[in-house]
């Protein structure tokens, strides 16, 4: 990938627990358009690092930048606000809405005149329309019916419906956090291919996983997290798997030229 700004980048990121150092001076870049996988042993600091990305927490020093800008996050809505929109593992879904009410969950669209700013009326209609267009773009369609429950939809459906909301609001920067977790082997292709196509629109992807065949199969970099920082960047095409492994685990040190 030629030089270029990172869109997403932090420095010298610290955050301590008490006596606990969970992020030790950590850096991170997220360059235009890509997928980067971040890997880390339990422990290493990685969700902290990406809870600090989200502004679900506040590092105690360290600066982070958005297309080149210093920004400060003081909640995830600030971070949403920024285009920055985060699918955790616990999904975050209402099993008892449907699908269109989880997609506008938040920033539901009111009705336009005084049963909108009076009534606080919502504009369902709208609503479903988006969501429908914003799933068939994603090629989601396999839902017949955007009324129906969430709780009705399987694993890979629901993982689907998360990502989709993601990527419709997510105007800079989509994380993802073990988006395969508990999913089988078709509905995590499925999955797989779903971040693909949103990547091919553009939007560039943090994916945190533990699943090495997934990570070299779709990440154009991976960012190695050990011990609070980050230990260096690769090429998935440039090492194995087990090289990836030796150095999560310490059990290799990068050589210069991977060092971050």
């Amino acid at each position: 990938m030629s030089p270029q700004e990172p869109i997403l980048s932090a420095r010298n990121l610290t955050k301590r627990y008490g006596r606990v150092v969970a992020i030790d001076n950590a850096d991170f870049d997220l360059m235009p358009g890509e997928i980067l996988a971040v890997i880390g042993d339990n422990g290493a600091g990685k969700s902290t690092m990406i809870k600090a990305l989200t502004g679900a927490i506040q590092p105690d020093s360290g600066e982070l930048r958005l297309d080149g800008k210093p920004m400060t996050l003081s909640n995830p809505q600030a971070a949403r606000d920024s285009g920055i929109e985060t699918v955790y593992q616990q999904l975050a879904l209402s099993p008892a809405l449907s699908i269109a009410d989880n997609m506008f969950l938040g920033r539901e669209i009111r009705r336009g005149g005084p049963l909108g700013s009076i009534f606080r009326m919502l504009d369902k209609g709208t609503m479903r329309r988006i969501a429908r267009e914003k799933l068939s773009e994603l090629g989601l369609m396999t839902i017949q019916n955007i009324d129906q429950a969430v709780e009705t939809l399987s694993g890979g459906q629901r993982q689907g419906v998360a990502v989709a909301r993601a990527a419709a609001f997510g105007t800079r920067v989509l994380l993802l956090d073990e988006p395969t977790a508990a999913l089988g082997v078709k509905e995590s292709r499925k999955v797989l291919d779903l971040i693909l196509t949103v990547r091919e629109r553009g939007i560039p992807i943090v994916l945190i996983s533990h699943n090495m065949p997934h990570v070299f199969e779709i990440a154009d970099r991976i960012h190695i997290h050990r011990l609070g920082k980050r230990l260096c960047v690769v090429n998935p095409k440039a090492i194995t798997m087990s090289d990836a492994v030796a150095l999560m685990t310490g059990a290799k040190a990068p050589e210069p030229a991977m060092a971050a």
